[in-house]
């Protein structure tokens, strides 16, 4: 299992779940290449003022990260000798939106999403035109209803994304602001345990 910290984070974050998790994983977790000051990581840079339309991430810096985060899986498979194809990602937030991405792109090599409180960036996806590609992909979605970070819409718009490519799921909402209620990581952990 790979983590994926949210921005401003780094690896310690997410790495907190590690010992709650079920024992069967082999747990990961990875910092995000971008340095922030005065301190924490991302994945890519988000920028608030310098757009008409306000908020904007850097999809070319995203593309680099996804493609890094991939390297860095078959680099993990090696090093520890671990199964092929046997992936989980456990994002948060821009650690979600690249676990999709990754998982989207490169789902020969992911098994299983846990994508807690982010949404699907279409614009940093390479998306297989053989739907096949997507059968044993099996993806868990959810997100606080009153997240004022990334608001809950844009992650309702998941389940039908990922319908069109073959893939069922659901959008699990939780009473929480851009965090995860405790009652989530429980279902994440259950739903892990039936996958």
């Amino acid at each position: 299992m790979l983590l994926l910290h949210g921005y401003g984070s780094n690896e310690e974050d997410l790495f907190s779940f590690a010992s709650e998790l079920p024992g069967k994983y082999f747990v990961i977790s990875a910092r995000a290449p971008r340095p922030m000051q005065p301190y924490g990581n991302a994945w890519y840079s988000i920028y608030w003022d310098e757009a008409p339309a306000g908020k904007w991430s850097d999809d070319e810096e995203a593309i680099e990260s996804r493609d890094l985060i991939h390297k860095f899986i078959d680099e993990a498979i090696r090093a520890y000798n671990l199964e092929d194809g046997n992936v989980t990602l456990l994002g948060f937030s821009q650690g979600t939106i690249l676990s999709y991405a990754v998982a989207l792109t490169y789902p020969e090599k992911i098994k299983d999403v846990v994508a807690l409180s982010g949404y699907v960036n279409e614009a940093i996806i390479d998306v297989k035109k053989d739907k096949l590609a997507y059968a044993k992909l099996n993806i868990f979605c959810s997100h606080g209803s009153v997240d004022q970070v990334i608001p809950v819409e844009a992650a309702r718009k998941a389940p039908p994304y990922l319908e069109k490519l073959g893939i069922h799921t659901e959008l699990r909402e939780y009473p929480v602001g851009h965090g995860v209620h405790p009652q989530n990581f429980h279902d994440a952990k259950q739903w892990l345990e039936n996958h």
